[in-house]
């Protein structure tokens, strides 16, 4: 590893310097894969405040885009330059043009220079009131990065080449310290030399045998082990429940997941018993709850899924990446669980192109709930940058509506979701008729003429979507009727399964508290009710969006 200890920059190798440092940061990360750029972050007086350490004599820059490019971004410009700290606050257009910003939001705690490295720390508000500012939120945030060897000089800052890049982050991560000794037992399920193939998207699922306990233990943190250097290919992880009637050859390999040889074995794996997202950290269970294991209802055999992004098609990956677990046996007084809520992942999720904000929604009612209430899962997308429709899917092209709903006390219900009615979805654009028996995948259009012989996907694409058309389709997805399953922590299926429900009235929506200067915006649920929930994460594709909660 490359980057050196701070004390030893400090201590030892002299430098230019402005205010002071050594105060504790509560996050870390390599931003970089050859270890040449290290942040630092954590809450500093209301505000939230930031280290960089850039093995670099020059400029380092340091920003928020709405993608993780360069348009529309939110960007510092800092370093030492003839013995002079600086730090500026810049912003880029849609056509990425870098302009200054009159407004500095940013401000400098601290720099320092030396022969190999530059050190920045500095501060900033969570809303700043500028319109050319990010507001930092509690969601995934993707952070820009980038440093060149040459200072910033009179016509801004010079190019930086290929020393630059992005990663999904979440910077108000929940401050909980670490109260495990550092004697905790944990046991890890991390997969071995897995190949990653050169194409964009690929899951890999391997099956684990979770170690024998003669008694009830609690697993009360869980952290995620990511091979260095594979922070940005390692898209997200699910660990699954499986059936307990296999003996351990099912452990001898792993296999892509969703593949049509993919082993009999792994299709009893449906119960989600942990997620983990790319921007996420290690999650510690409440000090009354804790994730059961050891008994005869706990998962024996577990699912590792894990999602690899390789959007540049690289070749010769080779990953060791998973999940480690922290157990004990001081028994607490409530088992976790885990709700998959959201939308069917499912090609009739349906998006079209040039919207500003499109809304999808997925339900679990009433009837799967068992509680009198209803959860709704709501993502919002943005699409102006793509003229084709997004559909729903596996790969980050496409998109998901799911969360992964941690909560207390444990209930017998995994999945609750659902899928609005795709054949009203088609008359909008002027479907009359699909050929029918169904025996193709996508089906196909046989009326009018304008669509006949087209595949659904084809004429969703032919029709030419305006933003008044957009709208008008947005208002009628979330108005119709949608098709619900709900599944048991057993792999059973409610009676309901195939139900069509009508979107429940929701009688107090969700409002967000208006930004105010200086604060950070925050989200609560808006009821007290039976099961306390711990965290949501959303599975994402490749266009932002957010999910709100209504009970």
């Amino acid at each position: 590893m490359r980057a050196w200890p701070l004390l030893l920059l400090w201590g030892l190798l002299g430098g230019a310097a402005a205010g002071g440092a050594g105060r504790p940061f509560a996050h870390r990360t390599l931003l970089d894969p050859d270890g040449e750029y290290w942040l630092s972050w954590g809450p500093r007086g209301g505000r939230l405040a930031f280290r960089l350490e850039v093995r670099t004599a020059g400029y380092v820059g340091f920003g928020f885009s709405p993608t993780g490019a360069m348009a529309a971004a939110d960007i510092v410009v800092g370093g030492v330059a003839h013995g002079r700290p600086y730090l500026q606050d810049y912003f880029t257009n849609a056509n990425r043009e870098l302009k200054k910003d009159s407004q500095q939001d940013y401000h400098l705690e601290y720099a320092m220079e030396n022969s190999t490295h530059t050190v920045i720390e500095f501060t900033r508000e969570l809303h700043t009131c500028d319109e050319n500012d990010r507001t930092l939120t509690e969601s995934t945030m993707r952070v820009i990065w980038a440093y060149h060897h040459e200072d910033v000089g009179e016509a801004g800052p010079k190019y930086h080449d290929s020393n630059r890049g992005t990663k999904s982050l979440r910077l108000l991560n929940p401050e909980k310290p670490d109260v495990l000794s550092a004697t905790t037992p944990y046991f890890d399920l991390v997969n071995q030399d897995v190949p990653i193939p050169n194409k964009g998207t690929t899951y890999w699922c391997q099956m684990f045998k979770i170690p024998v306990f003669q008694e009830k233990h609690h697993v009360v943190k869980v952290e995620p082990v990511i091979q260095r250097g594979h922070e940005s290919l390692v898209h997200h992880i699910l660990l699954y429940q499986c059936g307990s009637s296999f003996n351990d050859s099912v452990l001898d390999y792993g296999h892509e997941c969703y593949h049509p040889n993919m082993p009999d074995a792994f299709l009893t794996c449906e119960t989600v018993i942990f997620a983990w997202a790319i921007g996420g950290e290690g999650f510690s269970y409440p000090p009354h709850v804790g994730l059961s294991l050891g008994t005869p209802l706990d998962p024996h055999y577990v699912l590792l899924e894990v999602h690899y992004d390789n959007p540049t098609y690289k070749e010769g990956l080779i990953d060791n990446s998973g999940l480690r677990l922290f157990h004990t046996t001081d028994i607490r007084k409530y088992d976790a669980g885990v709700i998959e809520a959201g939308l069917w992942v499912s090609l009739f999720h349906t998006i079209p192109p040039g919207m500003p904000e499109f809304r999808s929604e997925g339900h679990c009612t009433l009837e799967c709930l068992d509680e009198g209430d209803n959860l709704i899962t709501e993502c919002r997308y943005n699409t102006k940058d793509r003229g084709r429709m997004t559909w729903g899917g596996l790969s980050t092209r496409n998109e998901m509506c799911l969360s992964y709903l941690l909560y207390y006390p444990r209930i017998n219900l995994t999945r609750c979701a659902s899928i609005p009615d795709i054949m009203e979805q088609l008359q909008f654009i002027g479907v009359k008729e699909i050929y029918r028996p169904v025996t193709t995948w996508p089906f196909i259009i046989k009326s009018p003429k304008q669509y006949k012989n087209l595949s659904f996907m084809d004429a969703m694409n032919k029709f030419k979507w305006t933003k008044e058309e957009g709208l008008s389709f947005n208002k009628l997805v979330l108005s119709l009727p949608v098709n619900v399953r709900c599944s048991k922590t057993d792999n059973a299926e409610w009676s309901i399964q195939g139900m069509t429900a009508l979107p429940p009235d929701i009688a107090r929506p969700y409002k967000a508290e208006p930004l105010v200067c200086g604060t950070s915006p925050s989200s609560s649920l808006h009821r007290d009710v039976p099961l306390k929930l711990l965290v949501a994460l959303m599975v994402l594709g490749s266009t932002p969006g957010s999910w709100h909660l209504w009970s």
